[in-house]
């Protein structure tokens, strides 16, 4: 099995729940047949933490020249003053909503074994026991969560039940139970505490025969051979008519039997989840033994490369069940606990675009198009903070968000967040892949890079001796230097965003507006190359790098961006490689080992990627539902590593710019044959790669013309293609 995942036994903790979600709904699967769980959690269940005066951006620009004149005349501690005084906030906290139960009325344990598995091609998460069969899936065609189940037992109690672990003492409920002939509506209404905000359940339970009565939380089916639950969750006002979404649960029905109701129901979904999973597909050749072996099996097994297509496989399910009406949070859109880490917010410094790195190559437009509604949504917060602290025109991004506000209040002396500029480049990255890879622009998109090359022409007006631009305050996130502090001069990420997005808005400009934009980018700082032979985190002189960081932030250049490469930037790429080489790992967070990786492939350094890997396999980053954690141990729910891995599997064996095709840039050793298929370009064409040791063979399938250089590891040639011809590149 590549395509899903099993296992001989219902998940012990929530984090080993199965998972399916439509990029709105989540569900979390346990799988038990005697206590039929069933987590449910939505992308807007975020718990109000904070005042509304607390969630404005802090009014800093009128003390924004004496900071920078202080940081200019070697105070390295300025920064850390540079704040209005309030406490450190973090954004409202994600959370999971309910459960719905279905519990068996008897009390011996289920005589026949279980099995539960997830099919990654549908959707769909199936428990058997016996004749007793659920199955559960998230519907991306009409959002909402079905469970369908046969055979349930001849008395079965269903409710919806809100206690999670820490679920706030002080949460206000309250159940509802509507029940006519083979119809029941059951409701849960939640209230935050101190609030007037809320979220309601909607659960519309239809069955084929039995006899449905009303118990203290929920309903009592008896004799029943089939239920069908529909279920959604609407986070709101204390004003909310469940009504309408009622009646619009009902207009799903359609006077079908449930048979029927279900299978148009799970056909409408999969038209859509089944075309997205299926474009891009890895063939890593493994033992047919192996792949059939269940998912925590397979987790013990890191060397084989069973592990790796299943991994590979779960990653792009997961990543595609997530995104929707927003890109993945820290967890992705699945928690069991209201205490998530981080507040399971979007984290955009790193996190975020690891997490949707692989959107454009692996052909996944429906992540890149939600982290295109989460970027435009947010606009008018990220004017206001460009104006409240910068005192400058256009857009500057935070480092963190809970998905409804864009504003930067997130920060401390330690982690000075709202110093941090490049955030709005990074976002934009996937989205100018993006259009680059499908050969459309979005008048959106042309629209914020001017906006952001507005920030820069008002913010970037220091220079220095020499007449080159310094980025003054600037911040590597979430490091500092030797011999300085957290807010600094010149950081190597800064620079590279401001030069990435004034050339992008400059090449969408007018002739004029473009030619100033390109001479603000030139004057720029350059890289600098430290003692050490490194690319240094800082261009700024004196500024010291401190090497044992989960952050690559000053790689920026190399990856995401393509700027450093080895191919037209060899000297700074040698110094890349040697940054890469001293940087350590601090506390094993999965995401720096997988961005240590992601650059180490753009850098075609196959034994780093090889490493890299090897950190995460053997790691116990991998819970049985193949969602990932944050530390080793499985400590920390979090969807870095499972989102991740497949964009740096893609970059070892294909990459691309708009005039570049490498293959076989940095094969991992564990990897040494395999097919590989679908893989975007973003010179427009499709890729299918085959190879082997000594051999490959790459179709190309374009669709417009293009010339491009191509890398094998035969050497390099260039390439005409016509848009409709096949052409073959092998050895």
């Amino acid at each position: 099995m590549i395509h899903g995942t099993w296992e001989p036994a219902p998940a012990a903790r929530w984090e080993d729940a199965f998972l399916a979600g439509n990029g709105r709904h989540g569900a979390l699967v346990l799988g038990d047949p005697g206590d039929d769980r069933v987590i449910v959690t939505h992308h807007t269940l975020v718990r109000p933490n904070n005042a509304p005066a607390d969630t404005t951006p802090p009014r800093l620009a009128a003390a924004l020249p004496a900071l920078q004149d202080a940081l200019l005349a070697g105070d390295a501690t300025a920064a850390e003053r540079f704040t209005d005084g309030r406490p450190l906030r973090w954004v409202q906290p994600f959370h999971p909503g309910f459960l719905t139960r279905l519990r068996r009325r008897e009390n011996t344990a289920p005589a026949a074994p279980v099995r539960r598995n997830v099919d990654f091609t549908t959707g769909v998460v199936t428990g058997e026991c016996g004749e007793r069969r659920s199955e559960v899936f998230v519907s991306r065609a009409d959002d909402v969560i079905v469970q369908y189940v046969t055979a349930p037992g001849p008395v079965v109690d269903i409710d919806l039940d809100h206690r999670l672990p820490g679920v706030p003492l002080g949460l206000g409920t309250g159940r509802g139970v509507v029940t006519a002939r083979r119809e029941t509506v059951l409701t849960l209404r939640a209230r935050y505490p101190d609030s007037p905000l809320g979220y309601t359940g909607i659960t519309l339970l239809l069955t084929d025969t039995g006899r449905t009565t009303v118990t203290a939380g929920g309903v009592r089916v008896e004799g029943a051979g089939q239920l069908l639950l529909l279920t959604r969750v609407r986070r709101h006002t204390e004003h909310f008519d469940p009504a309408p979404a009622t009646e619009d649960l009902r207009s799903l029905t359609g006077g079908h039997d449930l048979p029927t109701l279900h299978d148009r129901l799970l056909a409408r979904h999969t038209a859509l989840h089944s075309a997205a999973y299926r474009r891009v597909s890895l063939d890593l050749g493994a033992d047919p033994t192996e792949r059939a072996l269940p998912g925590s099996a397979l987790l013990r097994r890191p060397d084989g490369p069973a592990l790796l297509e299943r991994l590979f496989a779960a990653g792009r399910y997961h990543l595609l069940s997530s995104s929707g009406s927003h890109p993945p949070r820290l967890p992705g859109l699945w928690t069991g606990d209201w205490n998530t880490a981080w507040s399971g917010a979007f984290t955009t410094n790193a996190n975020l675009n690891l997490q949707t790195a692989s959107a454009a190559a692996a052909d996944l437009p429906e992540v890149t198009s939600a982290q295109a509604d989460l970027v435009h949504g947010q606009l008018s917060d990220w004017r206001d903070n460009a104006r409240a602290i910068f005192g400058a025109r256009g857009v500057v991004a935070p480092s963190h968000t809970d998905g409804f506000s864009g504003h930067t209040y997130h920060f401390s002396r330690e982690y000075p967040l709202h110093l941090w500029t490049a955030g709005a480049d990074w976002l934009l990255k996937p989205l100018l892949d993006h259009e680059e890879t499908s050969g459309r622009r979005d008048p959106r998109t042309s629209t914020l890079l001017a906006e952001l090359a507005l920030f820069y022409e008002d913010f970037l007006t220091r220079t220095g001796p020499d007449g080159r631009i310094v980025v003054v305050p600037s911040y590597s996130p979430e490091n500092r230097p030797r011999a300085g502090s957290w807010g600094a001069v010149d950081a190597t990420m800064d620079i590279a965003a401001a030069r990435h997005a004034l050339r992008a808005a400059a090449d969408r400009a007018p002739h004029a507006d473009a030619t100033r934009l390109r001479a603000l980018a030139d004057r720029l700082p350059p890289y600098r190359i430290n003692e050490e032979g490194a690319l240094a985190e800082w261009a700024r002189p004196g500024l010291g790098d401190r090497y044992d960081h989960r952050h690559l932030s000053h790689l920026y250049p190399v990856w995401p961006l393509d700027e450093i490469n080895p191919y037209d930037t060899p000297e700074l790429a040698a110094a890349a490689r040697r940054a890469l080489a001293l940087r350590g790992s601090e506390n094993d967070s999965a995401h720096g080992h997988l961005h240590h990786g992601l650059v180490a492939a753009r850098l075609g350094d196959a034994a780093r990627t090889e490493e890299a890997l090897a950190r995460v396999l053997t790691g116990d980053y991998f819970h049985d539902s193949l969602m990932s954690a944050h530390y080793p141990a499985r400590d920390v729910y979090n969807a870095d590593a499972a989102h991740t891995l497949p964009a740096l599997l893609v970059e070892t064996l294909v990459q691309s710019t708009a005039e570049r095709l490498v293959l076989l840039p940095a094969p991992p050793g564990r990897c040494p044959r395999g097919r590989l298929t679908g893989v975007r370009t973003r010179f427009g064409a499709r890729v299918d790669l085959t190879w082997s040791p000594g051999t490959y063979r790459a179709v190309l399938r374009p669709d417009r013309d293009a010339e491009i250089d191509v890398r094998t590891p035969a050497g390099a040639t260039r390439l005409v293609l016509r848009a409709g011809e096949e052409r073959i590149v092998s050895s």
